[in-house]
C-alpha cells in the first residue's frame, strides 16, 4: 500500500498527464480536509508515521512535542518567519542584512520566470511558503523554462497547512524567489547546518551531507560538537570537521530564536561566511521517526512546552 501511495504521489507530481488527471481529486481531498479538525489531522498522522499513538495531554517525545506545538503555540510571528521572502526583514533586524543569502528576484507571477529576467550567474528559484527545496540552476541558457514555470505554478496553488496543520504556513502568500547559489570555491553545495533551538538555546545541530546527492546523509551533534550516537530520518555520514564560525551560528540562532519555543534555525557555511538559510517551526511535521527511539525521549525531556494541555 505504502509504495502504491510513492507511485501514484509521483505520477501526480512529476507527469503532466498524471497531474492533469489526479489534481482535481485532490483538489475534493484537500477541500473535505478543511473540514476535519487539527487535533484529529494531527492524531492520525502521527499513528500513521511513527506506529503509535500521540498523547497530546501528556506529551514527552519531541515529535509528540512539535505537534502538541503546531495545535497550542500559534503566534503572527510564525507566519512571517516561515514565509521564505518576508523572513528576510526579520534577520535583517535581529542579527543584520550580512547574513542574508543574496535576493537576485522574487515574482508572484511564475511567467516571469524566464530565461531574460534571470541573472547571468548561478542562483537557485524557490517558493516562499514550501519546503520543495529549489530548482538549481548553473546555466540559465540550458535550462526548460516552460517546464519549469509549469512546476512553480502548481506549487503555487498548493497550501501546506490542511495536509500537515503547520498553522504558519496557513496564511503565507505565495511568491517565487531567486537566490544566488551558494557554493564553495569547487562549485559544490556547501552542507546545511540546523541548529534546533529549545526554549532559545540550541539544543543540538543537524548537518545534512551531500543534500543534492543520492547520498544524502545527516549526523548530530551537541554543542560541543561531539558526534551523538543517533539517526533522524537518515543514516550518519562519516564524522565532519567543526566549523570554523560554530560559536558565531550558535550565537545567531539563539538570537533569532528567543520569541519560540521550539524552532530549527538552518545556516550555510561558505568558506568561513556565515549565511542564514530558513526558521522551520516543526521538523519533518513532526512525524520523522529516531532509529534509536531512547533519543526521541531524550530530547523531549530537553523541551520545555509552556502549558501542557488537559
Amino acid at each position: 500500500m505504502k509504495n502504491l501511495r510513492e507511485m501514484i504521489s509521483g505520477v501526480y507530481r512529476e507527469t503532466d498527464l498524471g497531474y492533469f488527471i489526479l489534481n482535481p481529486f485532490y483538489k475534493i481531498y484537500e477541500e473535505g480536509l478543511k473540514l476535519v479538525p487539527d487535533r484529529f489531522i494531527i492524531e492520525r498522522s502521527f499513528k500513521k508515521h511513527m506506529g503509535y499513538s500521540i498523547d497530546l495531554d501528556n506529551p514527552l517525545t519531541l515529535n509528540e512535542k512539535i505537534n502538541w506545538l503546531k495545535l497550542y503555540e500559534r503566534k503572527a510571528l510564525q507566519t512571517k518567519v516561515a514565509d521564505k521572502y518576508k523572513v528576510r526583514d526579520y534577520i535583517e533586524k535581529t542579527i543584520g542584512k550580512q547574513y542574508l543569502i543574496p535576493l537576485l528576484f522574487h515574482t508572484k507571477d511564475p511567467k516571469e520566470i524566464r530565461k531574460k529576467s534571470m541573472p547571468d550567474t548561478e542562483f537557485i528559484i524557490k517558493t516562499n511558503h514550501d519546503s520543495s527545496g529549489g530548482i538549481i540552476v548553473r546555466d540559465k541558457s540550458e535550462v526548460k523554462w516552460k517546464k519549469i514555470r509549469k512546476k512553480l505554478r502548481r506549487l503555487m496553488k498548493q497550501n501546506y497547512y490542511y495536509s500537515t496543520r503547520e498553522w504558519q504556513y496557513k496564511n503565507i502568500e505565495p511568491r517565487i524567489i531567486v537566490e544566488k547559489l551558494l557554493t564553495y570555491n569547487d562549485g559544490s553545495i556547501p552542507d546545511d547546518y540546523k541548529l534546533h533551538c529549545f526554549n532559545g538555546k540550541v539544543a543540538f545541530t543537524m548537518v545534512d551531507i551531500g543534500r543534492h546527492s543520492n547520498e544524502r546523509c545527516r549526523n548530530l551533534y551537541d554543542k560541543d560538537w561531539n558526534l551523538l550516537p543517533c539517526n533522524w530520518g537518515r543514516p550518519n555520514g562519516n564524522d565532519i570537521e567543526k566549523p570554523a564560525n560554530l560559536e558565531e551560528m550558535i550565537m545567531l540562532a539563539e538570537k533569532i530564536s528567543k520569541d519560540f519555543t521550539y524552532v530549527r534555525v538552518d545556516f550555510y557555511s561558505v568558506e568561513g561566511a556565515t549565511y542564514f538559510g530558513e526558521l522551520t517551526f516543526h521538523h519533518a511535521s513532526g512525524f520523522q521517526k529516531f532509529l534509536q527511539e531512547e533519543w526521541d525521549y531524550r530530547f523531549g525531556q530537553q523541551l520545555n512546552i509552556p502549558i501542557v494541555h488537559g
